[in-house]
């Protein structure tokens, strides 16, 4: 269906990175803070995906059983026609006998 995207960090990875410190480097508070609204966002969209993952799933099954139901009703709505006939020419038999027949 669709492409597969493969994940390259985990939030774990992310927050276990270490920065060299370089002559001219970054201010190493303001990396971490960042580092953490990063992990953040990523834990955020694992729980959306695992959701979505979820319902797509769930859809599935109604899907599945969506696409079973008209084959059941429709052989339940065969054998009830069927059992009305029968009765009907029973009752037939029954109220006329014979003279039908004749």
């Amino acid at each position: 269906m669709g492409t597969e995207h493969s994940i390259h960090l985990s939030a774990k990875q992310i927050l276990e990175k270490d920065f060299k410190t370089g002559l001219r480097g970054y201010q190493q508070d303001e990396v971490d803070k960042f580092l953490d609204l990063v992990i953040k966002d990523y834990e955020a969209f694992q729980k959306q995906v695992e959701q979505l993952q979820n319902e797509n799933a769930h859809l599935k099954k109604e899907l599945e059983k969506a696409a079973e139901q008209p084959k059941r009703s429709q052989s339940t709505l065969g054998n009830t026609n069927y059992d009305i006939l029968k009765r009907l020419s029973n009752l037939e038999k029954h109220v006329f006998g014979s003279k039908l027949y004749e």
